[in-house]
């Protein structure tokens, strides 16, 4: 373990506090796509990510994907599952290659009847899922798809105010899927986005101001604008009610998306 990964160990309080027990860890390189378990796999292992993307996620009856977390340097997954029946409720995979530390379950089981100390701690992580979970369940009910995209590069960037140029961490497939979008509709909201300040370089995203990002997001949803591609009902298949008629010019006007 490189004093890097021991400072990414030292700010997670559950390892932390482990103190000694981990130095029976292991920490393992893991390439892109690789599958670390799958749901209903026995829960044997907790992880913290040294270095990397982990994305967890559950297969629907009829096959298709849904991407429940993602998982960066200094955060930490699978702690509780251990402790839920004993299997994985979902399947792990590595967005990109990856550094992992992989905890045995039965060395976290010993270290918390040592010291409880460390089940508070899983208490709060599991909290932090949680709230993570909840936040993304409101976003998916509440916002906008431009605006789940701009709270989505918020998040990637320490900048409060001024240019912002962000690498994006993972594919945009994987982008859309997380934030409950189909790619058709993930690119027409960035392309929606450029009114915002916010314009594509291949796999960078250029943000002329976070300010406005951030003022753009914390808006009104309901206010109404222009709509530029089209000029009377006719013209579009999608006219309805959610879409205002308006006298002059023959132009139509419909909520911001």
């Amino acid at each position: 373990m490189t004093p890097a990964d021991r400072s990414i160990v030292n700010r997670v309080p559950i390892f932390r506090s482990m103190g000694d027990a981990l130095s029976h860890r292991t920490v393992r390189n893991h390439a892109r796509g690789e599958l670390l378990f799958q749901q209903g796999d026995p829960a044997d292992f907790c992880f913290l990510v040294l270095d990397g993307w982990v994305k967890l996620y559950r297969q629907t009856t009829d096959g298709h994907e849904v991407v429940v977390s993602l998982f960066t340097a200094g955060e930490s997954f699978a702690e509780a599952m251990m402790f839920r029946g004993g299997r994985y409720p979902a399947t792990a995979e590595a967005v990109t290659s990856v550094r992992l530390l992989h905890i045995d379950g039965q060395l976290l089981r010993n270290a918390i009847l040592r010291d409880p100390q460390i089940s508070f701690d899983m208490l709060a992580a599991s909290s932090l899922h949680l709230r993570r979970l909840v936040e993304q369940v409101e976003q998916l009910k509440a916002q906008s798809a431009p605006k789940r995209i701009a709270n989505f590069l918020l998040s990637l960037t320490a900048a409060s105010r001024g240019p912002a140029r962000i690498e994006l961490p993972y594919e945009k497939l994987l982008i859309a899927n997380r934030l409950g979008m189909k790619p058709e509709s993930f690119s027409r909201a960035l392309r929606q986005l450029r009114d915002a300040g916010v314009f594509v370089e291949r796999e960078f995203v250029r943000i002329d101001d976070v300010a406005r990002l951030s003022t753009f997001v914390e808006g009104d949803d309901t206010e109404a604008a222009p709509c530029r591609m089209i000029r009377t009902p006719a013209q579009c298949p999608a006219f309805g009610p959610g879409c205002l008629e308006t006298a002059d010019s023959g132009s139509l006007r419909r909520p911001r998306p």
